[in-house]
């Protein structure tokens, strides 16, 4: 913010013809010249704005459409399928309608043609780039909804936050849906390796958030970027919530062609097909024995597969991250 300035003003004329202007035009009077006005003092820096709570009804109205889309095409939102390409008109239909700048990337995987959807929202620093994103596509097997349409809806609904609450954030904002990351990370590798060296060292963070709602859910942050790890952590301490150290899927999520290219990286999961152990229970809740994800993969990964509590405190942190890393 700028400094703001203290003009000097002029004495009144008023000022010179009262009290003596006669005696000042005969005798000679040396007059102090007018003490300069101290140099304002630079402005309190104004707290950051906080980030919006994210409606978690917005959230689960997103994968009640992917849900929709996957049952209008063969029950998947899959690579190469008509469903994942009509999950990625939804997410940029909205995207659009929002303002955001939208463009499609194109691929190929496995003999079909892969879609990644990247968003810009106007202004900030473009030499400094935060990156929050998730996997669109789902295994063929199923609608994919807590793997990844959890993560998906989420990015989605914080993105529409952004444009609702004209944040005009320091840092210049991108968000981004992965296609072929069931396959191998396809999508997000690609991306990676086709920006350009200079563009890659604008990114200041990328934020990937895989499996966000899981029915059997734990608390898990990723612990690559110490200073993103701290932002997770802290707002879930605020919340009363233990979080742990996520070891399931490191590496084998679309974090990692950033991690690898030097890309500062972090994120949230709530458990895939390990086991919930007793003193997980114990800490937050659930079912010990069984994995946080029973549909894991599977057909029945529907929007009866999420749980709700994990997907709204896992929406609202991927927003406060956004906002605290950005401002």
């Amino acid at each position: 913010m700028p400094l703001r300035r203290t003009r000097l003003r002029s004495r009144p004329a008023a000022a010179l013809l009262a009290g003596g202007l006669l005696t000042a035009l005969l005798v000679p009077v040396a007059v102090a010249a007018e003490p300069a006005a101290p140099a304002a003092a630079p402005e309190a820096r104004v707290a950051p704005e906080q980030a919006p709570d994210i409606p978690v009804a917005n959230v689960k109205a997103h994968l009640s459409q992917f849900q929709s889309i996957a049952a209008a095409n063969g029950g998947n939102r899959a690579h190469g399928r008509p469903g994942y390409r009509a999950s990625l008109d939804y997410v940029k239909g909205k995207l659009d309608a929002a303002g955001f700048t939208t463009s499609i990337q194109q691929f190929s995987a496995s003999g079909g043609t892969g879609y990644n959807l990247i968003a810009d929202w106007p202004g900030g620093d473009p030499n400094q780039v935060l990156m929050a994103g998730a996997h669109l596509d789902s295994v063929s097997s199923g609608p994919g909804i807590n793997d990844n349409g959890t993560g998906s809806a989420a990015v989605l609904e914080t993105a529409l936050a952004v444009a609702r609450s004209g944040y005009q954030p320091r840092e210049h904002l991108r968000f981004s849906w992965w296609g072929a990351e069931e396959l191998g990370l396809v999508g997000s590798r690609y991306y990676v390796s086709n920006l350009p060296s200079a563009e890659r060292a604008k990114l200041t963070g990328y934020l990937n958030f895989d499996m966000i709602g899981s029915p059997n859910p734990g608390y898990f942050v990723y612990d690559d970027d110490p200073q993103i790890e701290k932002v997770f952590k802290d707002y879930y301490a605020g919340l009363g919530v233990a979080t742990e150290i996520e070891t399931e899927g490191d590496g084998r999520s679309d974090h990692a062609a950033f991690k690898s290219a030097g890309v500062p990286v972090g994120g949230l999961f709530t458990g895939a097909s390990r086991t919930k152990s007793s003193a997980q229970a114990a800490k937050w809740g659930g079912t010990a024995g069984l994995p946080f994800d029973r549909c894991y993969h599977s057909s029945c990964d529907t929007t009866s597969n999420v749980n709700d509590t994990a997907l709204d405190r896992n929406s609202d942190a991927l927003a406060h991250a956004v906002w605290t890393l950005s401002e």
